[in-house]
């Protein structure tokens, strides 16, 4: 006779395995938050660290005023590399979050690294009036990887043009079919599913396009919503996906209209202090990580931009 045996599933790897954050105290970044996977020495060694501007990780991107990508620990500026390794931890990206000229938090999230990863994070910075890549980590998709480094964008095209010209985060579906990802061949390849595109601003305007492309084999999120917050006081959802709920937001369905008031969960926390907010478990929805990153424009708080993995 033969027995059914109940079918585990185990959840698909992330592609992002820390979130934390490091906040300005006097003239250092010192550790305010953050979320790491039950890398718990990697913690604890974190939480004995901090930052002068230029020192390390998170002071790189405070001097420079920009998102750094950071592909490998050895011989770098890294101060955390022997723990890092221990973790499995490989490289890790630092976007600092201004308003106006006053640096407000440096968000550093760290990947791990093997031969069945992928995923994209990216930065393009403009330079004669053209996106080209700054730098980028891809894991395994090192075809797409190539292809992204012989590929510029106007304003208005793609996804970091298109984010160039709105000055606004912008989510996008089926980048392997979608013919507004201009690079869909070679994402459709390396599987790739969802991007999602953010502004960063920094002092100097200076333009900085980061994205975040997700694949369905090792997801960078499950869950991405983008709110505006120009309201002041509450952010509404514009956008949204989620791999087991679907769209999140329907513009010709009012009554699924989300709200986040000010200081009421973690989006309402990044809404209220302007600064990122990282969260796990019932905080988090369930979700074993959150990030919710704010966008400031001109000074004052306009969007907010948050991951569930």
């Amino acid at each position: 006779m033969e027995i059914a045996m109940d079918t585990v599933v185990e959840p698909a790897k992330t592609f992002v395995e820390v979130a934390e954050i490091w906040t300005p105290e006097g003239d250092r970044l010192v550790l305010s938050g953050g979320v790491y996977g039950g890398h718990d020495r990697f913690a604890e060694a974190s939480r004995a660290e901090s930052f002068a501007k230029g020192e390390g990780l998170p002071g790189k991107a405070w001097a420079e005023a920009r998102p750094v990508v950071l592909k490998e620990f050895d011989g770098s500026y890294f101060r955390r590399t022997e723990v890092a390794k221990e973790a499995g931890l490989t490289c890790a990206v630092a976007i600092p979050v201004f308003a106006g000229k006053a640096l407000r938090a440096v968000l550093v999230v760290l990947c791990a690294d093997d031969a069945e990863r992928t995923g994209a994070i990216e930065v393009w910075s403009e330079a004669e009036g053209i996106l080209k890549l700054a730098d980028g980590y891809y894991g395994a998709a090192r075809h797409f990887e190539w292809v992204s480094q012989h590929t510029q964008f106007p304003k208005g095209q793609g996804l970091p043009g298109a984010v160039w010209s709105a000055q606004t985060p912008i989510l996008m579906r089926d980048l392997g079919s979608g013919y507004r990802f201009v690079r869909s061949e070679s994402a459709g390849q390396a599987g790739l599913a969802i991007g999602l595109g953010v502004p960063i601003p920094v002092p100097g305007g200076k333009t900085f396009v980061l994205t975040l492309l997700s694949a369905r084999g090792t997801p960078i999120a499950r869950r991405f919503e983008i709110w505006d917050a120009r309201a002041g006081k509450t952010a509404k959802m514009v956008d949204g996906i989620c791999e087991r709920d679907g769209p999140l937001w329907d513009p010709e369905n009012a009554g699924r209209e989300r709200v986040a008031s000010v200081w009421e969960g973690p989006v309402g926390h990044a809404l209220g202090g302007g600064v990122p907010v990282a969260e796990t478990g019932a905080a988090a929805n369930g979700y074993a990580m959150m990030v919710a990153l704010p966008i400031h424009r001109g000074g004052e708080l306009s969007h907010v931009v948050a991951w569930y993995c």
